[in-house]
């Protein structure tokens, strides 16, 4: 029997510690409850996204997607998990994208063309309402932008199977339920190396996405 977090291959170095509190451990619980206006109206004072915080040279330009719809008044997240025959990040669980492309006009775009591809939503369904902060990847040297999107409803998806093994939705209250989320401080040669982890029931968010994820959330919960 598969237990809390799924099978994700995590490598884990010999040495790790705890890393510090989830960003919101003080927040009561019924301010973790969001639909999507809530999200629509704190997103409204997002401030301008700030550049990388890994500037890995010679890396290339990627974006994502954070679709989010509403079912009995809780926002939900969309999330892939790529295949175990994926080239990297086998088995990891994502969100829609990948990158730029030569006829991409810009990152937004590839976001929503990305989207389209994997899962199937039409670009034309989709209200962008917020452009987060580009964060670096050390391993696959990607400058990644994330943008959250908004949809009327729950979407029909068609994922495509050779880059999506599985596609499902999470709410956002269970992201930020006590003792999901977690913090590890990694020593691997870098200064600081802090890896985020969602612990869901089947499957574990962790990496670049799991860093996205917590900003986001922590910004939606922010004082």
């Amino acid at each position: 029997m598969v237990g809390r977090g799924g099978r994700q291959r995590i490598p884990r170095p010999p040495t790790i510690r705890p890393g510090r509190p989830s960003p919101w451990a003080h927040v009561p619980a019924d301010r973790r409850s969001l639909g999507l206006d809530a999200v629509r109206e704190r997103l409204a004072d997002l401030p301008p996204p700030s550049p990388p915080d890994i500037a890995v040279p010679g890396s290339r330009d990627a974006a994502v997607l954070l679709p989010l719809f509403e079912e009995a008044g809780e926002a939900r997240l969309i999330l892939t998990k790529r295949p175990d025959t994926m080239p990297s990040h086998r088995g990891e669980i994502a969100f829609p994208g990948g990158k730029l492309d030569v006829g991409d006009v810009t990152l937004e775009a590839a976001a929503l063309r990305e989207t389209y591809e994997e899962i199937g939503i039409d670009p034309a369904d989709i209200e962008v309402v917020g452009e987060l902060d580009a964060l670096g990847t050390v391993g696959s040297r990607f400058t990644i932008t994330p943008f959250v999107g908004l949809l009327e409803g729950r979407p029909e998806l068609h994922p495509d199977p050779v880059e999506v093994a599985r596609v499902f939705d999470v709410p956002l209250s269970a992201l930020l339920a006590d003792g999901v989320h977690s913090e590890e401080e990694w020593e691997v040669g870098l200064p600081d190396f802090t890896i985020q982890f969602f612990e869901l029931d089947d499957e574990t968010v962790w990496g670049a996405t799991a860093r996205i994820l917590t900003r986001f959330l922590a910004h939606l919960v922010a004082d």
